[in-house]
């Protein structure tokens, strides 16, 4: 950490409030780390204000609760950096209530670098299982990932076994596409057997929904995959579940039906069960009842590729892994939108408000310095 003259440091100019309004325009949460790294006193100033915390908000005010707070800070107590080097320790003195807040640092600077800026309404990767299946695999969960009731004029759908019980509930469980999401909403379509006499919906009655992690590694290649979801052999026990909603009344209707979570919810662990809850429609050949469903999908945001999380059931505790030798079309220390060589944002604002009191550079690191730590 470089030293700088109080000269030109325009946070001894300007004080603290107008500091924070000029770091408020910044919109790279790198930009902010770099900030961290320029001298002690903007590293104290940074983690002091909360700044990494409040344009993590600003860029997802999904998870801005109080309970997700919580839960993001603990998350990441004991974060893993790789190729990443920590700020360094201002003295052996330091209060808990300031490695409280160098936690929350690291853990907003994480969060806001790593989750995908965009809403995706394809977070699901794959299905993991169904709690039954009327006819595999014709009627395999899988289908329920193809948007269209029908492909190649073939119905697409999945169906649960037969009941003589309308309350028997059904599950369906996917895995998402990273092992963290922030989960705004789930949509689920019933199906409508437009093959049977009078096209009868089967649909359930509610429909609740549960995140959470598997309580060992889901690595298996897709043969043994495709067998698990024929013997239907994955059960509750298996997983640890940190969230469930409400039950949602579901309409019988052949429509894409949105669920939209009370509030965001940070799924840890990467696993989505929906829970199918009473049957509506009887089939008239058999007088069972079925419930079956063409279509789910997950409204959320992923993490990107070079961030991870790791679980470790017998802690509890998780960990936010930073990652970069997974490939990724544009390095994070670097806006999506910033070409190569344009100075970040951060450089900029300071060299022109050194240049209005006279000082025609910036003290601190360059562009090309190495990847700053969060």
């Amino acid at each position: 950490m470089r030293k700088m003259d109080n000269r030109s440091d325009f946070l001894q100019r300007l004080g603290p409030d107008m500091s924070i309004e000029v770091f408020d325009h910044l919109d790279d949460p790198s930009d902010l780390v770099r900030a961290s790294s320029v001298s002690n006193s903007w590293h104290r100033f940074v983690i002091e204000n909360g700044l990494c915390k409040q344009l993590c908000l600003k860029m997802f005010p999904e998870i801005s609760g109080d309970t997700h707070v919580i839960e993001v800070t603990s998350m990441v107590e004991h974060t893993t950096y790789n190729n990443v080097t920590e700020p360094a320790k201002l003295s052996v003195d330091d209060s808990s209530e300031w490695e409280r807040l160098k936690r929350d640092h690291r853990a907003y600077a994480f969060l806001a670098r790593g989750l995908s800026p965009f809403m995706r309404k394809d977070c699901i990767l794959e299905p993991i299982s169904a709690s039954s299946t009327d006819n595999y695999p014709d009627e395999s969960i899988q289908n329920t990932l193809e948007p269209r009731d029908r492909v190649e004029n073939m119905a697409s759908y999945w169906s649960s076994k037969g009941e003589s019980d309308c309350n028997i509930p059904e599950t369906l469980m996917y895995k998402l596409v990273a092992n963290l999401c922030v989960v705004t909403e789930i949509h689920v379509q019933p199906f409508r057997a437009y093959f049977q006499y009078g096209s009868p919906i089967y649909s359930s009655k509610a429909v609740r929904f549960r995140m959470g992690y598997p309580r060992r590694p889901l690595e298996f290649d897709y043969d043994i995959r495709d067998a698990l979801l024929e013997a239907h052999e994955w059960v509750d026990d298996e997983f640890i579940w940190i969230y469930t909603s409400p039950e949602f009344p579901m309409a019988q209707e052949n429509c894409l039906q949105e669920f939209k979570l009370p509030e965001p919810v940070i799924c840890i662990g990467g696993i989505l069960q929906v829970e199918l809850l009473g049957r509506v429609q009887r089939q008239e050949l058999d007088g069972l009842y079925y419930i079956c469903v063409s279509h789910v999908q997950v409204v959320g945001r992923p993490l990107l590729p070079p961030f991870d999380i790791e679980v470790d059931d017998a802690s509890g505790s998780c960990t936010l892994k930073y990652i970069p030798e997974k490939p990724s079309s544009k390095s994070l220390t670097e806006s999506p939108e910033r070409e190569a060589g344009t100075p970040s944002r951060l450089r900029t604002f300071t060299e022109r408000l050194m240049q209005l009191f006279g000082n025609g550079n910036v003290a601190g690191n360059d562009e090309s310095d190495e990847e700053p730590s969060a």
